[in-house]
């Protein structure tokens, strides 16, 4: 039945007054329930700020399940009677602490919790991680779940979520990252059409009085220090129908959470139904017997065309790298000396790279025909390449496999069937994986060319050298081809992709939740 609801986000300051953390709390959550939401989510960390002297501090002001502040919360939301999603640390046993979104049905009570599985930063410092896979809670507003904000960055945790038939993500967000809401947010709806509702911070993330001294310390300019805000809803097809500003803010939209059970994509596939599990087994396997070696040059010139009369102007610019957009005939060019060229038929079911002596790899498609047994890679002057059809781009698994081959660029002669795959797809595959991405498209628009060129200064609290702090996360440099045809040039950094922890102790592929990923990859 397509029922409609109506979802809402909060997005407002926490400070390091557990108190008055629980009076925001309850403001808020009988200010949104004035618009008769359905589903609230409130942001990460609403008890106090993520920031502690020591372990027995984090302790101290964190919540218990049967404690005031979750009873306070419990007593608003019967106010408001809506469900409503709060993130807190909570105590566990032998002084432990978790970083938990809770579920609360309309009459108050708990209807699942949810462990963050992917801690950042100095959160591993204090926060124990989850150990299990969170809950796919059935009610009467449809399947809900939930997970936060570092969780959504990288792609399993959502993803197993949506396999499991959830079909509204709610995601509580502590971040100062820009990129959070223009790409690593909308994305987790897309490449799973399910909805997302995302609340975020804003205000200072840390002790005021220590804005000042950890932004001399850092180099971090002050207000890269606050919450981003950003909160929004997100439609299945990734378009975002509520956008939040800067300050504290509730936004709603009503939407229909049985959509997010068509999973079919334009060339009637089913992005679920068509994955392959059994491909993806590296997935699950420990990191730590995975190693990662990236040798490659720190600069290459690449081109992305869509008609080979740009070829010899792409040579002339300097290319190296030039990946011609699907169903363009590699056999007519010239390739020159030092020059690869990655090519792709039309209907995407075979892929190569080429060189002036002819073929390096064939890759056969993964899942438009389902051949291939391995993704194939070359080693090359420029790095390690792998070769992918657009199809194969839109599943986040593949990329995240080459990456696991010490990949450093990925090229993909393309024809996108969908808007969210140029828009915020290509990117979030070069962000989530460090890798650099030459993808060649003849459409026009977002479903047309685009580069992601790695960032080479990238670790936060790391020292910077290329630019000064940006308020990104992980997204790279984007190229665009803004026009039908055009020829798109851009330098990548393939070396970058060697350093891949985005912040202390939190590596982009090591630190994936591997052994709780039984949703990606379970074969019946």
């Amino acid at each position: 039945m397509n029922r409609t609801i109506r979802v809402s986000a909060a997005q407002f300051h926490v400070g390091n007054d557990v108190h008055k953390n629980l009076e925001t709390c309850l403001r808020v959550i009988r200010e949104a329930g004035k618009n008769k939401p359905d589903l609230l989510v409130l942001p990460e960390f609403a008890n106090h700020c993520s920031w502690y002297d020591d372990a027995e501090h984090c302790y101290r002001v964190s919540v218990d399940f049967d404690g005031e502040f979750l009873r306070q919360i419990a007593a608003a939301v019967r106010d408001i009677s809506a469900h409503v999603v709060i993130n807190c640390t909570l105590r566990r046993a032998a002084n432990r602490v978790t970083g938990t979104s809770i579920m609360m049905a309309p009459d108050g009570s708990i209807l699942g919790t949810t462990n963050k599985q992917v801690l950042i930063g100095h959160e591993n410092d204090f926060l124990d991680p989850a150990t299990e896979a969170g809950p796919v809670i059935a009610t009467p507003l449809g399947r809900l779940a939930m997970y936060s904000c570092m969780d959504g960055v990288i792609n399993e945790t959502p993803r197993c979520l949506a396999l499991r038939g959830a079909e509204v993500l709610c995601n509580s967000l502590n971040s100062f990252a820009l990129d959070e809401g223009s790409l690593h947010i909308p994305v987790r709806a897309a490449e799973n059409k399910v909805w997302v509702v995302a609340a975020n911070k804003v205000g200072p993330l840390i002790p005021e009085d220590l804005v000042a001294p950890v932004s001399a310390a850092t180099s971090i300019p002050p207000h890269f220090l606050d919450g981003a805000g950003d909160s929004q809803i997100v439609a299945p097809d990734g378009s975002v129908l509520a956008l939040a500003g800067k300050g504290e803010e509730i936004i709603f939209a009503d939407i229909q959470p049985a959509v997010a059970n068509d999973k079919s994509r334009p060339n009637g596939s089913d992005i679920f139904a068509s994955r392959r599990p059994s491909f993806y087994s590296d997935l699950g396997e420990n990191p730590a017997e995975q190693t990662i070696e990236i040798h490659a040059p720190s600069d290459v010139a690449a081109a992305a065309i869509a008609t080979l009369d740009d070829f010899d102007a792409a040579i002339a610019a300097g290319a190296k790298l030039v990946c011609l957009a699907a169903g363009l005939d590699a056999t007519q060019l010239r390739i020159p000396a030092n020059v690869l060229v990655a090519a792709g038929t039309a209907c995407g079911e075979q892929v190569q790279l080429l060189d002036s002596g002819g073929v390096l790899l064939t890759q056969e498609s993964i899942h438009a025909a389902d051949k291939a047994a391995r993704i194939e890679v070359a080693d090359t002057q420029y790095g390690r390449i792998a070769v992918l059809s657009g199809d194969d781009i839109a599943y986040p698994e593949t990329v995240r496999l080459a990456a696991l081959q010490s990949v450093s660029t990925v090229m993909v002669p393309a024809q996108l069937q969908e808007d969210w795959e140029g828009r915020t797809g290509v990117v979030e595959r070069s962000a989530e994986n460090r890798v650099n991405i030459v993808l060649a498209s003849a459409a026009p628009g977002v479903r047309g060319s685009v580069i992601a060129s790695l960032q080479k200064d990238f670790t936060i609290m790391a020292e910077w050298h290329e630019r000064p702090f940006d308020g990104l996360l992980s997204a790279p440099v984007v190229f665009r081809a803004e026009s039908d045809g055009e020829l798109l040039a851009a330098e990548i950094h393939p070396a970058a992709a060697s350093n891949k922890e985005c912040s202390r102790n939190t590596h982009l592929l090591a630190s994936r939740p591997w052994q709780i990923l039984q949703a990606m990859l379970q074969t019946d």
